[in-house]
């Protein structure tokens, strides 16, 4: 395009304010393209920058004899720069009007990790992780007596009840970005810090005062690396990463437990309807005599996948599996379903359900097998 942009948009108003009055067809002029170059180099009038973006916008989707004229706000601004024509115009750079993280043009997974420079939302800001939860929950059995192969470690019976309230905290903060991407023009890599926390409430049972029987404390360091490669079917692998995990019930003897464990993790996606986030992780060696649980990796497991399944913008299907990578497959199943509360373009908030059979339910049984379902509100990546 080599006039001037301002005489260019003045000729396409008036052209179509013309067409208008004589009912003639459309100048050819209007099947003139914007490029998001050009709009970007109106920095010094936010008015008219908008109003090009929002005219560009519209061409990339509408035929250009049914583009409205241009807004006049841009027939006074000053004419931009030659373009540089070996940039292609082929997709929206920082345009969107929400803060990156929550730009519904980027991928679920970009958005969540932050993996381009458009999805990102800054360092040091708190942002969701896991579910903020509180739900009722019901298991098949009451809670058993904690035992552990470590000697001092195996608990007295108490009268705890099937029924339960749980509670979960979980935030993250990105604490460093660019640190092998450095000033790549796409993609961003990020180090996080985050921290979960599981309780588990008797408050219906008011024969021992409602107590909280479990609080589980899970500090991570993860580092995320942003990629981009085709997969077969259409998926897409967009991250890889890897991790440091403590976790701990912060109880004294007998009920003390805790275990650490480095991780690496990977997670893919097919369009924006369906991801997939796998870890593999190997346990940190305790000395035997300050190790409450030897054996928790046969139980809990030694790897985890996830799919979830996006079904509209309400409504959310979960299913994640953890195995101990053994003959025996000990591990556990979780399925989950979030359905949002209100406009979910505007609202956080989902009514939450969740079935989870097998070992690990919380830190303390981590080597018994339970069945627990549990019905509730959540709040998801705030």
């Amino acid at each position: 395009m080599n006039k001037p942009l301002f005489a260019l948009l003045a000729t396409l108003g008036a052209g179509a304010a013309h067409a208008q009055a004589t009912e003639r067809p459309p100048s050819p002029l209007a099947d003139s393209q914007l490029t998001w170059q050009q709009c970007q180099r109106l920095g010094n009038n936010k008015d008219a920058r908008l109003a090009c973006f929002d005219r560009w916008a519209q061409q990339q989707t509408l035929p250009s004899a049914s583009v409205p004229a241009a807004p006049p706000v841009l027939a006074a601004t000053q004419p931009a720069p030659p373009v540089d024509a070996s940039v292609p115009a082929t997709r929206v750079v920082s345009v969107g009007t929400d803060e990156g993280c929550r730009d519904l043009q980027y991928s679920t997974l970009s958005r969540f990790w932050e993996l381009e420079n458009g999805s990102d939302c800054g360092t040091f800001t708190f942002r969701g992780y896991r579910p903020l939860n509180v739900a009722f929950s019901t298991a098949t059995d009451k809670p058993q007596v904690p035992t552990s192969p470590a000697a001092g470690h195996t608990g007295t019976a108490t009268a705890y009840q099937a029924n339960e309230m749980r509670i979960g905290l979980s935030v993250r903060t990105k604490i460093a970005q660019g640190l092998l991407t450095q000033d790549d023009p796409s993609k961003k890599d990020s180090l996080w810090f985050g921290y979960s926390q599981q309780s588990t409430w008797q408050l219906f049972n008011g024969a021992i005062s409602r107590p909280f029987r479990t609080t589980d404390h899970e500090p991570e360091l993860m580092y995320v690396y942003p990629t981009n490669i085709t997969l077969p079917g259409g998926w897409r692998w967009r991250y890889a990463g890897l991790g440091l995990v403590h976790q701990s019930n912060g109880q004294s003897l007998p009920y003390s437990r805790s275990w650490n464990r480095y991780y690496l993790m990977a997670g893919m996606e097919l369009d924006d309807s369906f991801q997939l986030s796998a870890k593999v992780w190997k346990r940190i060696k305790e000395s035997a005599d300050s190790d409450d649980n030897p054996d928790i990796a046969n139980f809990i497991g030694r790897a985890e996948l996830t799919g979830r399944w996006n079904i509209n913008r309400d409504n959310t299907l979960s299913a994640t599996l953890r195995n101990n990578l053994r003959s025996d497959g000990r591990g556990s199943i979780r399925l989950e379903w979030l359905k949002a509360i209100g406009d979910s373009a505007k609202s956080n908030l989902r009514f939450h359900t969740q079935l989870f059979h097998g070992y690990g339910d919380t830190l303390v049984d981590y080597n018994r097998k339970r069945t627990v379902l549990s019905v509730g509100l959540s709040l998801v990546d705030f």
